[in-house]
């Protein structure tokens, strides 16, 4: 399998965060792909997922279903 490229991903941290670096990051810019990290191991790895996946996981979120 290979990984995809996420030198390019402009990761960000929720505003609801605090700042702190105990959070899950974001990348949505990376065309296809929403990429997922840990803030406290930036270089670590990430994951990633489609769009319509990463949707629907918040959609779960968001609903209580998850």
């Amino acid at each position: 399998m290979i990984s995809p490229d996420l030198s390019g991903a402009e990761f960000r941290k929720s505003s609801l965060s605090g700042g702190g670096n105990n959070c899950v990051e974001v990348a949505t810019n990376l065309p296809g792909l929403v990429a997922v990290r840990d803030s406290k191991d930036p270089s670590g790895p990430g994951l990633t997922f489609s769009p319509a996946a990463w949707s629907n996981f918040l959609a779960g979120i968001r609903d209580g279903a998850l």
